[in-house]
Parts: structure tokens; C-alpha cells; sequence
């Protein structure tokens, strides 16, 4: 048995911005909107012609493309003063909601890498500053404030999926506030569900949506309020035939929210939520495949289904005027299961000409079973006169993920999940049991400037038990201890009523997960010496707005990560080589992010936007060493994999009435898809650069009335052939191609 302590790091900011690069990133936001606003000039003074109008009273004029608002200082029971944070408004907004294209979704949150993975409106894979996009798992997400990753100990993916129509608004608080929800290096994102009418008793809501590749999609939701009680659930179905070759999907996802309002001061809120999808997964390309069609499939009997479910229960009691204590219970449970034949591109999954039938595919099971209790306090008190806000907390989790691959599966071609236990090669169980503690306080030195310090400590221990037919169990850890101290503090200066400085660190930290210490065939090995990964986020910026025209946000960033997970090479004792998982080095990501928006027009009948979410990232490795082939290789100062230099969205947002069209144009520069930095891919495809896109999307959206709107989106609008990544593990390694030009058509209705 051996027991792996997570080391605790202090660390220093030291903040190396050179000042080339800020004169790039703000010449690349002034170019843009100077073009923009250039072109955009003539076409409206053009378009101005004086017309006599009747009197007519406006009644609604709704914005329907997608705005971002901020979070206040005390946000329930965060403190969020001196964070960057975001907020972005999806109801009525004009993008791809019944496919959850990412882009769009995200355009004005810079520096948001989408990586497009796996099929329309599945899942949504994203990262920032550096981190891993692989289904979000370096952040702590959060669907009404409940966690749902499936497991953080196990495997911190979110395998979870709602309907996006559902939502009314996405919160962002980035890494600097993990301290009070979280040691997540990429920070939180909550998905904050829509509420229901209160002042009635039942409302109903239906968007139906059409589109390319066989989309049809059905959203449909109830709420209302009776007496004491509020309700609030829905049912969404999605089908589609995919882009690729066997890529079509179906999904179905189901919520049901009580409320009961004992009083003012006590509440109870119980949810259950569900999502299911089944996936056929067309497989990987190589290049020369992808040159040719980008829509072609090297696998027809590979799918993938994650089932799961999240009940909760929150009850929220207010002690006082300045005192809430709330505690939360919930859970995340289900299965994620695969089917597949692995393998390469160039491995060709075909009939044997000997028995006339395929050979087995082989069956992956997850089973997650994810309990946790948390209670939180915010209590509001002064200091000197000054205002003062304690936040306190406590977070029990008891996760066991029942981990069942390499088993035998049917020779067939449809989704069949079913493996006799016996035919598992692994077949473990990953116990992981902890306590968080958690306090943070907002300080008013002035009434200008505050100050937030904080910390958090966590302890637990993760027990692996079970088979791994391959390997001595001996050869690998199987308990592994989670005991670290994180600090931080934030600061904020409102410099006027318009403008405010920001900026914090926090020590940050990325537990080792099931994945890393469970070898994947006999020939290799996991270091009993693992350490977790730890180091710190940090940030500085400044935010506000001139003259109710321009609305900025630009802020400066370092993301330092010690002992990263990897692989090197060793010689074993009879000159074999072998593979070793274990700790290669650091890593760090500086850069600066910046959001610009111009109002160009605005009257009560017409608006007019331009703008930039513009990122700069350096992310590069520090005392670093990987395996390559049979050797040992340094990989000092060279790029993260999947970090491009820039990301930059830029739109223009246009409403007249009950019109609404908008345009947004999306670059990625190129990436390394390992990192030994291949740039010339192999015959397979499993690695090399990721060239840079440009992508264009369009919507248009009308109003009929305050129960009626129709939306028209064109996703890829020059039909680019594009991909975003070459995975190194699931769903395969090599090209993954994103979809072509499609269209949808959707239609609101309320009642």
C-alpha cells in the first residue's frame, strides 16, 4: 500500500506581461471595431430616410442577441467582489440553442476554447486559460447552483446534459473564488434554469426546432405558482442524423423543481433531473481523410451513452437581516457506457472472411455514485463602521465510481451495452471520501476599496479495490490521500461609479484522478510516487463603461500548474521498455483577455452593437520530461496542447422593433495536439498541428408577439472545413472534423 500526500504550495505572483504583447492584443480590438464601425457608418447613413409615424404606444421591445451582465459583490452565499465573473443572458437569444453550439454561446466570454466533440447539442467541452476542454472537467459545474460533475476524485467530466433551451442564464466565476466552492483550477459555471411565471398558476412553453443533418428538437415546459408552492419542470427530445457518416443521436432530458416557501425567512426546494443520449460515434480521421471528405466515418458500430441523474434537495433559512445559513443535499448517479471497436484511423473494423462475422467490440462501463452534503453561512456585520460579510462553509462527499472496461462485448452493429462480468479486464471500484472547510471574508478598507482573504482545507482518501486481470495489483496504488491547504485573497477598488479595478490569486488544485493511475495494457506502469497537481490561478483587470456607449472588461492572467500528469519511458531489467504514468513537470499560461462592446445606435425602437472578446495565451511547459518512442525527451518551453495563441470573437448585434439579426465571426489560431509539439501528423492522424479556423455564424430572429418568437440560424456560414482537436484518448485518437454550413429554424411559444 502506498499513500500519497498532496503537496501544499505558497506561492508569488509574478505577473509577466510584456508590453509587445498588450500593443497586439489592444491593436487587434481597435482594428476590428474601427472597421466595423467604418462599414456600418455608410450603410446606416445610407438607410436614413425621414418618414411621418403615427402615434403608437411600445409595449415590448426585447433584445434578443446575447448580453453580459456582472454579478454583485455578495452574490447568496458567495462573495464575488474582486473575481472576474460573467453572467450571460440566453433567454431570447438569437444562437444555436438546440444544439448547443459552444461559440456562439460563449462569444463574449474571451478566451473560451470549444472543442467539438461529440455530435449536435450533446455536450458542450470548453476551457479557458490553458486548461483541458475534454467535458468541461476542469471547472466545477453547477446547474442551479448543484454540483454535476460525475465524480471529481474519479473522473471529473460532467457526463450530465441539459436541454439549453431550459436555460435562462449561465454564471461564470473564474479560478481566483475556487476557495469557496472548489479547488477546480478553471473556476465555476452554473447553469441557472428558467423560473417559473409566479404570477399564475400554470404556464407552458414549447420551442420547436428544424434544421440540417435531421435535427428535430422538442422543448416543452410548465411552471406556476399555487399558495406556497412553485413549480417549474420540462421534457426535451433531440434527434439528429449528424454531419458525419454514423453520427445521428438521440437525446431526452427531464427536470422536475418544487418549492415550498414555508415563510420569508425558510425555504425548501427539492429537483430531480435527468439526461440521457445515445451517440454513434463515426470515429477518427486521418488527414488525408479529412482533405478528401470531412464527412466520412472509419467506425459503424462504435456508440456511447451516458445516463445520469441529479436529485437535490436545498433548504434555505434566513436567521435574520444579515444572516443566511443554507444547506444543500444532492446527488449524481448513473452509468456512462460504451461500445467500441478501438484503434486508429488506419485500423479498419471489418468482417472476418474466415467466420463471416465481425470480431467483439469491446464494452466500457461507469457507474457513478456521487453523495454530497454542504452547508453554507453568510453573515453581514461592521467593522469600524465599515461594511464586513463572513462566508463559512463545510462539504462532505462520499463518491464511488464502479469502473467495468475492456469487457467482452457482442459482435453486432447496434448500441448493445451488455458484457458478461466475467469478461471485464478491469473491474474496480474507486472510493473516495472528504471534507472541505471553507472560510473567506470581505473586508471595506474604505468605501472605495475592499479586500477578500480566504482559505480552504480539504481532507480525504481515495481506496481503489477490485481486478485488473493484466497486471499485478501490487504495481499500483490503490490509496491515495487528498489533504492540502489552499489560500487566496481578492481585491477590488471602485475607482468611480463607471469604472473598477480587480485582481486576486488563489492556490488552485487537480486531484489525481481513476484515469491516471490505472495502467491501460501490460506494458505499462503507474508511479507509485504520484503527487496531485497544484500551483495557483491569478488575475488582474479592470472593468467598466464610457458615456452608456463603450462597455470594456480587460484582464491579465497567469495559471501555474506543478507536477502535470504524463508519461516518460523506462528500461526495465531485461532491456525491455516500458511506459510510466507518473508526474512529468509544471506548467504555466500567462496572457490577457479583453471584451469590448460599442453601442454605435441605440433609440427605443432600434439598437446597434459591435464587438471583441479577444484573447492573448502563452501556455508553455517548465522542467518538463515525456516519453517519446524509447527515450526520455525534455519538453522545457514547449506550448500546452490545445492552447492556441489567440481566440478572438467579433460580432455585430442589430435589433429594429421586433427584429433582431446579428454575425459573429470566430477565430482559433493553431495548436499542438501533444507535447512534444508534432507538427508533421503521421499516416494515422493521432497527432500534429490543429491548423487555425475562421468561422462565421448568422442569426435572425422576429417577434410576433410577447407568446411568439421565430429564430433562423446559420451555423458555418462558408461552410469551413474545420477541426478543433486531436484527442489523445476518448472518443479516439486523431481528427474529429466539426460540422458544416447547417441551418435551423426554431419557434417559441408561451402561454
Amino acid at each position: 500500500m502506498v499513500t500519497l500526500i498532496g503537496q501544499k504550495s505558497t506561492t508569488v505572483l509574478i505577473m509577466k506581461l510584456k508590453t509587445p504583447i498588450i500593443m497586439k492584443l489592444f491593436f487587434v480590438c481597435l482594428v476590428t471595431l474601427s472597421c466595423t464601425l467604418h462599414s456600418l457608418a455608410q450603410v446606416y447613413q445610407d438607410s436614413i430616410k425621414p418618414i411621418n409615424l403615427e402615434q403608437v404606444e411600445i409595449k415590448d421591445f426585447s433584445t434578443k442577441v446575447i448580453t453580459i451582465e456582472k454579478l454583485p459583490e455578495v452574490y447568496q452565499t458567495y462573495i464575488v467582489s474582486g473575481k472576474k465573473n460573467e453572467v450571460i443572458k440566453l433567454e431570447n437569444a438569437n444562437v444555436n440553442l438546440a444544439e448547443k453550439t459552444g461559440r456562439q454561446i460563449f462569444a463574449k466570454i474571451p478566451g473560451v476554447f470549444v472543442y467539438d466533440m461529440d455530435g449536435s447539442g450533446n455536450q458542450i467541452n470548453i476551457a479557458t486559460r490553458g486548461l483541458d476542454p475534454h467535458r468541461s472537467w476542469d471547472f466545477n459545474l453547477r446547474q442551479d447552483g448543484i454540483m454535476i460533475n460525475s465524480d471529481i476524485y474519479g473522473y471529473p467530466a460532467s457526463h450530465y446534459s441539459m436541454p439549453m433551451e431550459a436555460i435562462s442564464r449561465i454564471e461564470i466565476i473564474r479560478g481566483t473564488a475556487s476557495l469557496q466552492y472548489g479547488a477546480q483550477y478553471g473556476g465555476m459555471v452554473n447553469y441557472i434554469n428558467k423560473a417559473p411565471d409566479t404570477s399564475r398558476i400554470l404556464g407552458f412553453e414549447n420551442i420547436s426546432t428544424v434544421g440540417s443533418y435531421g435535427l428535430a428538437s422538442i422543448y416543452n415546459s410548465v411552471g406556476g405558482k399555487t399558495g406556497k408552492f412553485t413549480y417549474f419542470g420540462y421534457y426535451a427530445n433531440r434527434k439528429s442524423d449528424g454531419y458525419r457518416k454514423n453520427s445521428e443521436s438521440k437525446y431526452d432530458g427531464e427536470l422536475i423543481n418544487l418549492t415550498y416557501n414555508a415563510s420569508a425567512r425558510f425555504s425548501i426546494k427539492a429537483q430531480v433531473a435527468r439526461s440521457s443520449y445515445t451517440y454513434h460515434i463515426p470515429g477518427p480521421l486521418n488527414d488525408s481523410m479529412f482533405s478528401v471528405n470531412p464527412t466520412s466515418s472509419t467506425r459503424s458500430r462504435n456508440y456511447f451513452n451516458p445516463e445520469i441523474w441529479v436529485p437535490s434537495v436545498v433548504l434555505n433559512y434566513n436567521l435574520g437581516q444579515k444572516t443566511i445559513l443554507e444547506l444543500t443535499g444532492s446527488a449524481v448517479l448513473g452509468e456512462r457506457r460504451s461500445v467500441q471497436i478501438e484503434g486508429v484511423s488506419t485500423s479498419l473494423d471489418a468482417i472476418d472472411p474466415i467466420t463471416g462475422k465481425y470480431k467483439s467490440r469491446q464494452v466500457d462501463i461507469d457507474g457513478f455514485n456521487s453523495y454530497s452534503t454542504e452547508l453554507r453561512l453568510k453573515h453581514a456585520y461592521d467593522v469600524y463602521g465599515k461594511n464586513a460579510v463572513f462566508i463559512g462553509g463545510v462539504r462532505l462527499s462520499d463518491n464511488d465510481l464502479k469502473r467495468r472496461q475492456v469487457g467482452v462485448g457482442s459482435n453486432g452493429t447496434d448500441a448493445d451495452f451488455y458484457a458478461p462480468d466475467s469478461t471485464f479486464k478491469r473491474n474496480l471500484s474507486f472510493r473516495t471520501q472528504n471534507i472541505a472547510f471553507y472560510f473567506e471574508n470581505l473586508l471595506k478598507l474604505t468605501n472605495k476599496w475592499s479586500v477578500s482573504p480566504g482559505i480552504r482545507w480539504e481532507n480525504g482518501i481515495s481506496k481503489m479495490n477490485g481486478v485488473l486481470t493484466y497486471i499485478n495489483a501490487e504495481d499500483v496504488p490503490n490509496e491515495i490521500k487528498h489533504n492540502f491547504v489552499l489560500l487566496g485573497v481578492s481585491s477590488q477598488y471602485q475607482v468611480n461609479v463607471n469604472t473598477k479595478l480587480y485582481g486576486g490569486i488563489a492556490q488552485a488544485y487537480r486531484p489525481v484522478i481513476f484515469k491516471d493511475i490505472i495502467p491501460s495494457s501490460v506494458l505499462e506502469s503507474t508511479s507509485k510516487d504520484l503527487k496531485d497537481a497544484n500551483g495557483y490561478n491569478a488575475e488582474l483587470g479592470i472593468s467598466g463603461s464610457f458615456m452608456d456607449k463603450l462597455t470594456y472588461n480587460l484582464t491579465g492572467f497567469v495559471v501555474f500548474m506543478k507536477n502535470r500528469l504524463g508519461a516518460i519511458a523506462q528500461t526495465d531489467s531485461i532491456g525491455g521498455v516500458t511506459i510510466l504514468r507518473t508526474n512529468i513537470g509544471d506548467s504555466r499560461t500567462n496572457g490577457l483577455e479583453a471584451y469590448i462592446q460599442l453601442n454605435v445606435f441605440h433609440s427605443n425602437k432600434m439598437d446597434l452593437n459591435i464587438f471583441t472578446s479577444t484573447s492573448y495565451m502563452n501556455g508553455r511547459y517548465e522542467r518538463a520530461v515525456i516519453r517519446d518512442g524509447n527515450t526520455n525527451k525534455t519538453i522545457e518551453g514547449n506550448k500546452i496542447e490545445s492552447v492556441p495563441n489567440w481566440i478572438s470573437r467579433n460580432g455585430i448585434e442589430f435589433n429594429y422593433k421586433y427584429f433582431g439579426f446579428n454575425i459573429l465571426h470566430s477565430y482559433t489560431a493553431e495548436t499542438f495536439s501533444d507535447p512534444l509539439n508534432t507538427t508533421t501528423p503521421p499516416a494515422n492522424g493521432t497527432k500534429g498541428l490543429v491548423p487555425s479556423y475562421n468561422i462565421f455564424d448568422a442569426g435572425c430572429s422576429y417577434k410576433l408577439s410577447n407568446k411568439f418568437m421565430i429564430k433562423i440560424n446559420v451555423n458555418n456560414l462558408f461552410n469551413k472545413s474545420y477541426f478543433t482537436k486531436r484527442p489523445l484518448f476518448y472518443p479516439g485518437a486523431g481528427i474529429w472534423p466539426s460540422d458544416g454550413r447547417s441551418i435551423q429554424l426554431s419557434v417559441d411559444s408561451k402561454f
